[in-house]
């Protein structure tokens, strides 16, 4: 694996699920990113702007088991991990996996479950296993968990706790195509189904492969301590009653490799820090109540403000000159 192969087999992937997401190749984009970077991916807009389709287009486009859980009040954690059934003929308890175990895991509407059904998630997307009757079994690798939720129709539903939240490396917002878009979406899909003719351009093995090589991006003690700058900066501004977590600065610096990656660069940069600061940090803030933190929508608006007065205060390193 070299600069070039990750760049054209990157290129692949982002090509052929970017034949299904029409004008949003952004989104795209953040998806491979949280594959590569071996984080999570929350999609958090209104229905039918195409969230679901995203994580079926990219699962299309690796050559990986897929899973999908569409998360309802009656969901039972065990639906999810797996349960241990007692077999007659061994007479003994084996374990059944649950949907889980999969390379892409897409957990829809992830905010319709139980509080009890959504712990379950948890171990498996920190440490990539479940433990079941004590018992732990690890998952396969990779490992990616796309979870979707509708931030507008809240009765019924059950608000990710800020554990849960944590997890997430990014959280982004497809938001509605533009114009030409939404016509060309009108005259390609009236009689056939774009998923359909998705192939998958890389295999599991070599998803492994690019995020190996991704680890290896040169990130400079300059550019961490900037990260860190930015994290502390949250943790100390007067409109947050919840700053950034090390977990987020962590997996700050590893969206910024992969993302610098992409680019075609084996070093990150600042700017490659500060293109992510909002998806990677904003879902895991709470702003004051003074500063908007009591409705969700003022809140979300509230914490992107901030967050770039913060990138904006905190000092940029500048390399020395040769």
């Amino acid at each position: 694996m070299d600069a070039g192969t990750f760049s054209r087999t990157t290129d692949q992937i982002l090509a052929s699920v970017g034949r299904v997401i029409d004008g949003k190749p952004d989104a795209v984009r953040s998806a491979l990113v949280c594959l590569l970077a071996e984080g999570h991916l929350l999609i958090e807009d209104v229905p039918g702007v195409g969230k679901t389709m995203l994580a079926r287009a990219l699962a299309a486009s690796v050559d990986a088991t897929v899973r999908r859980i569409q998360f309802t009040p009656d969901l039972l954690p065990g639906d999810v991990t797996g349960v241990s059934v007692f077999n007659p003929v061994e007479r003994e308890f084996e374990f059944k996996p649950g949907a889980i175990f999969a390379n892409i895991v897409i957990a829809d509407e992830i905010n319709r479950s139980s509080p009890k059904t959504q712990s379950a998630l948890l171990e498996a997307m920190e440490e990539r296993q479940v433990t079941v009757d004590g018992r732990s079994h690890l998952l396969p690798e990779p490992f990616l968990v796309v979870a979707t939720q509708n931030p507008l129709e809240m009765e019924g539903t059950y608000a990710l706790p800020e554990a849960q939240r944590d997890r997430f490396m990014f959280r982004i917002s497809m938001g509605y195509p533009d114009a030409k878009s939404e016509a060309l979406m009108l005259r390609q899909r009236d009689t056939v189904n774009p998923l359909s003719a998705i192939r998958s351009v890389v295999s599991a093995e070599h998803i492994e492969q690019l995020i190996a090589w991704a680890r290896g991006v040169h990130v400079a003690p300059t550019i961490e301590d900037y990260a860190v700058a930015l994290s502390q900066a949250t943790r100390s501004h007067s409109d947050l009653r919840l700053g950034a977590s090390p977990r987020a600065t962590l997996q700050l610096v590893r969206a910024a490799k992969v993302w610098a990656a992409l680019d075609g660069r084996g070093f990150v940069i600042p700017d490659d820090i500060t293109a992510l600061l909002i998806p990677v940090f904003a879902h895991r803030l709470i702003p004051t109540r003074s500063a908007g933190g009591s409705r969700a929508r003022s809140g979300a608006d509230a914490i992107t403000t901030i967050l770039e007065r913060i990138a904006q205060s905190v000092r940029v390193p500048i390399a020395a000159r040769q």
